[in-house]
């Protein structure tokens, strides 16, 4: 059984809404992520932060097989990143 911290978890949760992308600030996110309002507020002046995941965490990711590179014949570093069925089986289990 693997154990993930908290900040794994989040981004085993966002990769499986869709895949990451490397962003300009070093960051992994979805590829058109911007900046969105919460559907309940009535306001409409609380923006909810674009969610990332940083590199470390995608590597701790990538190791036990949760995560895998989408293009493999293209550069490492800049490559797409998507859930693999044992990240969605980890998650169906334990969250």
């Amino acid at each position: 059984m693997i154990e993930l911290t908290p900040s794994q978890i989040a981004a085993l949760k966002l990769a499986r809404a869709g895949d990451l992308y490397l962003q300009p600030s070093n960051k992994w996110t979805h590829q058109n992520a911007t900046v969105t309002y919460a559907k309940s507020d009535r306001w409409k002046e609380r923006p909810l932060k674009v969610k990332s995941v940083t590199a470390k965490v995608l590597d701790e990711l990538k190791a036990p097989g949760l995560l895998e590179r989408r293009h493999l014949d293209d550069n490492a570093s800049k490559d797409v990143y998507g859930i693999t069925m044992a990240g969605k089986v980890w998650l169906l289990k334990n969250k």
